[in-house]
């Protein structure tokens, strides 16, 4: 990188992110911000029922109070719910079951080796597409996408005689920045439905955000963020990064003959592709019949079984490509071996487990008190008094979200933050949660990569380092605004046109819940 780029950098943006960062770092660990935020949540109800505050429930039409936590109801409802507030919260289920076919997948190599293969097969010319599209879809083996993607990019460009910081920028943001987005239902899908459905409650105790209700979005959304992506690395950032001149050639070389897949491993890889296509062949075969129980009333495929089991089916088809895979490569030896890969993946689950313990308690007490549902109610009055509801208001919410995901380098944790406050509000403006759920995802995402709190932008920078040894935060910086502003702003574009022409977002969603 230039001098004079570097320097610019580093003078403008270190002090940006400095901000950033030391502001982040006043704020707790998540799972000692939800324990703040249920003591806020039983302090709070305390006082307003001192004032005997009241709320209309949309639901049911009668006029409710807010009740107060630090009562005797309260005390025993938080003693006698604690156990089923965590065990019956929507996520948990939902996501350790798609964690473990998922981890199965990644344990035996399936996840990196289709990964490799997409990169290191495609022609010189489709070298950025492919990055860009492998890095985006990455993110079905989840943070593992940060650390194998962005290294292979920086050892394929260089092999063609490109820059390798470009092809790092590239696989980093791709799978930072565009994480949500997918042509598959995965993990985050499940986590935020089901977080979603929470909040939800708090209005309409039967409403329910199905794990593909963005999909339909995401799946156009992997097109358009791969153009977008490919844009921003060979017009703007490859251009300001000029001649690469390293002299490690040759150890580049052995590396990137160290990461070629082996003949075994596409054999697997095509017994893999194999395996899925044929579960995928039998569950249409199970749907096509009219009068197939899968199907929903009057031989419905939107509100069906078939949606309501998503996650099991899901489940089963990284488990089928999986075992696959497996065999195929030794991976597998015996009967054995699938549970205890899952177990080994089960083994990551541990810090998801314990923040939704804390958050599964304070969005309980948000709802038993009554305190959501009459801040959304309020909430909702004031945006309708302002004017601002349907496409501007999501879009306003997005902003918003784009602050605080600078703050909050936890994905899942912000949002269980949001969802109950935001998610109630606007379906009191008859705007479906699903919506507001991809709003959410789209600011959320977008931001990845330049949360100074995410250990992954340190990950990044050691990198960097290995190309430009005097490149600090501020080249890092550098190279990844143009596809954070890029992604949010052409996404969310895309996201409004989607809206204004009445688009679906997934199946049987639209806008409005009336």
């Amino acid at each position: 990188m230039p001098l004079t780029l570097r320097s610019r950098a580093n003078d403008v943006s270190s002090r940006m992110l400095g901000g950033i960062e030391r502001v982040g770092n006043k704020l707790p660990h998540p799972f000692i911000l939800f324990v703040y935020l249920a003591l806020l949540v039983i302090v709070a109800s305390g006082v307003t029922s001192l004032f005997d505050v009241t709320v209309e429930n949309p639901e049911s039409g009668e006029t409710e109070p807010v009740r107060s936590l630090l009562t005797g109801d309260g005390l025993v409802y938080m003693l006698t719910s604690a156990l089923d507030n965590f065990v019956q919260f929507p996520p948990l289920g939902l996501v350790v079951v798609m964690m473990l076919g998922i981890g199965l997948a990644q344990q035996v190599g399936l996840i990196e080796s289709a990964v490799k293969r997409v990169i290191l097969a495609a022609p010189p010319r489709l070298v950025t597409a492919a990055v860009v599209l492998t890095g985006i879809c990455g993110n079905l083996a989840s943070d593992a996408a940060f650390i194998v993607i962005p290294p292979l990019a920086a050892l394929v460009f260089r092999a063609v005689g490109r820059h390798p910081l470009a092809g790092l920028a590239a696989g980093f943001t791709a799978a930072g920045a565009g994480f949500s987005a997918n042509f598959f239902v995965a993990g985050t899908d499940v986590l935020l439905s089901g977080l979603s459905t929470e909040a939800a409650g708090i209005v309409d105790s039967g409403a329910e955000v199905s794990p593909v209700a963005n999909w339909y979005f995401m799946v156009a959304s992997v097109v358009v963020l791969t153009l977008i992506g490919v844009f921003v690395t060979e017009k703007i950032v490859e251009p300001r990064l000029g001649t690469y001149r390293g002299e490690d050639e040759e150890d580049d070389a052995a590396a990137l003959e160290r990461s070629q897949v082996t003949p075994e491993q596409r054999r697997g890889l095509r017994n893999a592709l194999l395996a899925i296509g044929a579960y995928l062949l039998f569950v249409v075969a199970c749907v096509i019949p009219s009068s197939s129980p899968l199907r929903g009333e009057g031989g419905s495929l939107v509100e069906s079984p078939l949606l309501d089991g998503i996650v099991p089916l899901l489940f089963l088809l990284f488990v089928v490509g999986a075992v696959a895979y497996g065999v195929t490569v030794n991976a597998l030896r015996s009967s054995g071996d699938v549970p205890r890969y899952m177990a080994e993946a089960a083994k990551n689950l541990g810090g998801f487990l314990v923040l939704i313990f804390a958050a599964a308690q304070a969005i309980a007490y948000f709802e038993w008190s009554r305190l959501g549902l009459w801040v959304a109610v309020n909430g909702a009055e004031l945006m309708e008094s302002l004017d601002v509801s349907g496409v501007g208001g999501l879009v306003g919410f997005s902003l918003i979200t784009l602050v605080l995901s600078l703050l909050i380098a936890s994905g899942s944790g912000l949002w269980a933050i949001e969802a109950p406050i935001f998610v109630p509000m606007f379906m009191l403006q008859d705007v479906n949660p699903a919506y507001v759920q991809l709003a959410y995802r789209i600011a959320d995402s977008s931001t990845n990569c330049i949360v100074p709190l995410s250990p992954y932008v340190a990950i990044m920078l050691g990198f960097i380092q290995q190309y430009d040894r005097r490149a600090g935060l501020g080249t890092l910086f550098a190279l990844v605004l143009p596809y954070t502003v890029a992604f949010y702003v052409g996404w969310m574009l895309l996201f409004v046109a989607w809206l204004l022409l009445g688009i679906p977002i997934g199946p049987g969603e639209a806008l409005h819940l009336s």
